[in-house]
């Protein structure tokens, strides 16, 4: 049986301390040109101290107009590089290993704080957003894959592409909208073709050591089962990945689709892996959580709720089988002792009830 505190080596470059990774956490703590804040550099650095085997940013940037909410991080620009740089090297004395999660929100983001028309695979004018055209596909998924190179300057060891949520990758995988004729729409291995050239194109331009990873939404926003099922399929099939991130908001969820028994994850720990890992996220908040993912089929798990309420969560959860997280809510003075900066606390305040007292 594999236990939590298991190292593991990725199919590229160096191997992980444990199979607990930090999942990437929306924190709103970046400056406003999305360079990285004293703040977001103690977030993340803690969690490294913290035990984690692999720890990843906030969802970064890539385009100008991909930026979804004010204060998030930015990997758009060499501009970004300084203070990327800086938490490359602050994750690295920690022995965590690192990756930027490189994130474009397509129709979700911020045109009045972009100041520019927001973008996605087709017309949207409820969201303020047109469609990209064919060479516009090529420009962000170009944007992808700089920012990865970024990356591997700034000394992260690799990024993880964010496909989920609805955001830009994810439009594409969208069934009920994405229509597109050039061959990004239509069929789901047309619907499937950006995603697969921005992983394709990163580890071309990146090194062997890089590591690349994907988090991909097992369903909704668009995409059914059996479609997510494919889409994770596929990927993993390409060879190229070093890990697959499947977000799963609860990790004994059931699907929406009653057609299909049993649990979510059951859906896609089943799948062949070409060499890659499979990671699950979805409110782990204790070591027994974690290790019944590990039960389940899963070779890494992300934590995210528990490791904002202690960012030691990792060594907690590997020293102490029976370790849970603290009862919620909590003071925003306990968040602060966590390396959880004000701006993190507002925004936690903001949009869960039961997090911050």
């Amino acid at each position: 049986m594999s236990a939590l505190s298991d190292s593991l080596r990725p199919a590229h470059g160096p191997a992980w301390r444990n199979r607990l990774a930090l999942a990437p956490l929306t924190n709103t703590q970046s400056n406003d040109d999305g360079t990285l804040s004293d703040d977001e550099l103690d977030w993340l650095v803690a969690r490294g101290r913290g035990g984690f085997g692999l720890t990843v940013t906030c969802a970064a940037y890539v385009s100008p107009e991909g930026r979804a909410w004010r204060g998030q991080l930015g990997i758009a620009s060499d501009d970004h590089l300084p203070g990327l740089t800086r938490l490359a090297a602050g994750l690295r004395a920690t022995g965590t290993r690192s990756a930027v999660q490189l994130h474009h929100a397509g129709m979700r983001a911020d045109a009045g704080l972009n100041g520019t028309a927001n973008v996605a695979p087709w017309d949207e004018p409820r969201k303020d957003a047109v469609a990209l055209t064919t060479e516009g596909v090529d420009r962000v998924v170009t944007d992808f894959v700089d920012a990865a190179v970024r990356a591997e300057q700034a000394g992260f060891d690799g990024v993880q592409v964010h496909g989920a949520h609805g955001y830009l990758l994810g439009q594409f995988l969208d069934g009920r909208s994405n229509h597109r004729a050039d061959g990004y729409g239509g069929p789901l291995e047309h619907r499937m073709r950006a995603l697969l050239e921005v992983v394709s194109g990163i580890r071309a331009a990146t090194g062997p050591d890089f590591q690349l990873g994907l988090r991909l939404s097992p369903e909704g926003y668009g995409i059914t089962v059996a479609e997510g099922r494919e889409t994770a399929r596929t990927l993993l099939a390409t060879g190229v990945l070093d890990y697959l991130d499947i977000s799963l908001w609860d990790v004994r969820m059931r699907s929406r689709d009653t057609s299909y028994d049993g649990l979510l994850i059951d859906h896609f720990t089943d799948l062949p892996r070409h060499g890659a890992l499979l990671s699950v996220a979805g409110k782990v908040t204790s070591a027994a959580d974690a290790r019944w993912c590990l039960d389940k089929g899963a070779d890494v798990v992300s934590v995210g709720i528990g490791a904002i309420l202690h960012h030691d969560f990792a060594a907690r959860a590997i020293a102490d089988p029976g370790f849970e997280v603290r009862a919620r809510p909590v003071p925003a003075e306990v968040l602060a002792a966590e390396h959880v900066g004000p701006a993190f606390v507002d925004y936690l305040a903001a949009g869960w009830d039961d997090l911050v007292a």
